[in-house]
């Protein structure tokens, strides 16, 4: 065997390894495996959606008869259990994507139709609102727990800033999630009230946080877990706007167990691929009546007569803002 100049022979070759991908920023992954963090580069095939024959395989020779554009902004999320292959100096490449058993995505803003998978293989979506300064957006809660039913994961409401506002003045949005089966904290960093609910909730679970700027999320994290706040809020500072695309999500480590992730910069969720005709079965209030209009399965709850939905808001069994909140995701 000729050895080439550089080359150690004797040296064992690299096995693929295993890792989960807890931060991501502008084309860089990094992975959190047995041995330690791996920065890691993408493979070029993760990036192209390969076409093979659908004809019988024992009959054709395996080969690549096209290339399909892929659909996802990035095809691998935080959260990802990914296979890579280590290239020394505590770097490597990722070859692979497992299979995930949750992922939360959007409708990534342009005109092009493209998935943003925010994070994967989480356990609860914690939207975060203000109690006051700035006052909480209902409807856009109503659209990241859409975004939680669609992806089948648990939903966890928490309410920041109580004791900037009168209770009372929150209580019946409160109280009407909570009829729906939503869990709902208020808290606050003032007072501590709260606090103690939510860091158990958070305990030895992977959850993901929404929230828009100026909601209290940093003072929040660092009453549960000093310094934490400031680790999240930095990376949020750094995120790119560029292509309305978040460049930097980081996964965090909690002190008794559990992770979360921020998702900076994500001021809209658009639903991604739920047909029109499902955005009904999104509300939980809404199940019982579906099927039971005048126009089957065809009513789309808007204008048609004899819709069950309409008649059980008129009724007030369903909320005419949970309804408004429908209509424009329906629209």
């Amino acid at each position: 065997m000729v050895r080439r100049p550089g080359e150690d022979t004797d040296a064992p070759a690299r096995q693929p390894g295993r890792g989960t991908v807890f931060r991501k920023s502008q084309g860089r992954y990094w992975l959190r495996t047995p041995g330690g963090a791996v920065a890691c580069s993408l493979s070029n095939k993760l990036r192209k959606d390969l076409v093979r024959p659908t004809a019988d395989p024992s009959s054709l020779r395996a080969h690549v008869v096209g290339v399909r554009e892929i659909r996802v902004v990035d095809p691998v999320a935080v959260g990802d259990e990914v296979e890579f292959l280590p290239g020394g100096g505590g770097a490597g490449m990722i070859t692979g994507v497992l299979p995930r058993r949750s992922r939360i995505s959007r409708r990534a803003p342009g005109s092009r139709p493209l998935e943003q998978v925010l994070v994967a293989n989480v356990d609860q979506f914690v939207p975060i609102f203000a109690a006051a300064q700035p006052p909480p957006r209902w409807n856009l809660l109503d659209r990241y727990l859409a975004t939680a039913e669609a992806a089948g994961i648990e939903a966890l409401v928490c309410v920041t800033k109580l004791d900037l506002a009168e209770e009372s003045s929150l209580q019946p949005e409160a109280d009407m999630y909570r009829r729906l089966g939503y869990r709902v904290l208020l808290t606050s960093v003032v007072t501590g009230r709260g606090l103690e609910g939510l860091a158990e909730a958070l305990r030895g679970r992977v959850s993901v946080l929404a929230g828009k700027s100026g909601v209290g999320k940093t003072s929040l994290l660092n009453a549960l877990e000093p310094g934490l706040g400031l680790r999240v809020n930095e990376v949020s500072a750094a995120t790119g706007k560029g292509k309305h695309t978040t460049t930097h999500l980081e996964m965090f480590p909690l002190e008794d167990g559990g992770f979360v992730v921020d998702t900076p910069g994500v001021r809209e969720f658009g639903l991604w691929e739920v047909p029109a005709s499902e955005v009904a079965s999104l509300f939980r209030e809404m199940r019982p009546y579906l099927g039971g209009c005048r126009f089957g399965a065809g009513c789309a709850h808007l204008r048609e007569p004899g819709c069950a939905v309409r008649d059980a808001v008129a009724a007030g069994e369903i909320t005419s803002r949970r309804y408004e909140s429908y209509r424009r995701m329906r629209e």
